[in-house]
């Protein structure tokens, strides 16, 4: 399971990715708080536009278009794709375009950062993201008396005029190694790095891990045959798998238009 890219020599490289499942996701939104409370984002007062609302994960929910009885929906969770490209660095949107270096894709662990302070607004990321997973924060966070107490240390609060995205919470990654090597081990178990998405989620949709590694629950489940990623067809190779039993949502998720009735219509 040692891989070499670009001169890291036989350090151990790692996949992380998520498989969620459409057919148990009941559109909650239990994820979208999750997030929120575990990387210290800010909502305001009507938090409904989706231009300017600071959501680092979104359940979108999508019809199949047809009226009664034929009627179907599904809801979708939409964090960062953490695209991997087909030539790792380059081939990810946002990374290819961002001119100060603030975001970049790590060949250790396959995730997509964000460094937050190299920021300077330009948003040439959001517009190369076919995903829009990325959002820029318009305005200082402020939050309601009290609740600054209740702020995740291991997370810094971003300043206003910057772009955000989700990180697969990578501090609990940090802290996962940091108690390993307390610990004398080099290797985490499954269970010691888990999203706040993950562990929020009450249907058990997602499921988080090492796509490279056969012993982690993701590894089987991206073998699904009902398996598949958003906008495939575009070769941003994203680390992001999703599982439906429902054909017209495998077509919608590459963009599929066809006959009448087979066209998705956004809830």
């Amino acid at each position: 399971m040692k891989e070499a890219h670009h001169g890291e020599g036989d350090k151990k490289t790692y996949k992380y990715g998520m498989v969620i499942d459409l057919d148990k996701c009941t559109g909650c939104g239990a994820c979208m708080v999750a997030c929120m409370a575990e990387n210290n984002l800010p909502f305001r007062k009507d938090n409904s536009s989706r231009v300017r609302s600071m959501l680092w994960m979104r359940v979108y929910k999508i019809s199949n278009g047809r009226p009664f009885p034929n009627a179907d929906i599904s809801y979708i969770p939409r964090p960062c794709q953490h695209c991997e490209g087909k030539d790792h660095h380059h081939g990810t949107p946002c990374v290819s375009v961002c001119p100060a270096t603030v975001t970049d894709y790590s060949h250790e662990t396959g995730i997509v950062s964000q460094i937050y302070t190299r920021c300077f607004g330009c948003r040439y990321c959001m517009a190369a993201c076919p995903y829009h997973v990325r959002v820029f924060n318009w305005w200082d966070p402020t939050w309601p008396k009290g609740m600054k107490e209740y702020l995740n240390p291991d997370v810094s609060v971003r300043m206003r005029g910057v772009v955000e995205k989700c990180s697969f919470c990578y501090h609990r990654l940090q802290r996962a190694r940091d108690k390993a090597y307390a610990e004398g081990r080099r290797e985490l178990h499954e269970e010691e790095y888990q999203t706040a998405c993950t562990q929020a989620c009450p249907a058990d949709a997602i499921t988080f891990g090492d796509l490279k590694d056969p012993h982690h629950k993701v590894y089987k489940l991206k073998k699904n045959p009902n398996a598949f990623r958003l906008l495939e067809k575009l070769g941003t190779n994203p680390k992001i798998y999703y599982v439906s039993t429902k054909d017209w949502v495998r077509k919608a998720a590459d963009a599929y238009t066809g006959k009448q009735g087979d066209v998705v219509i956004p809830g």
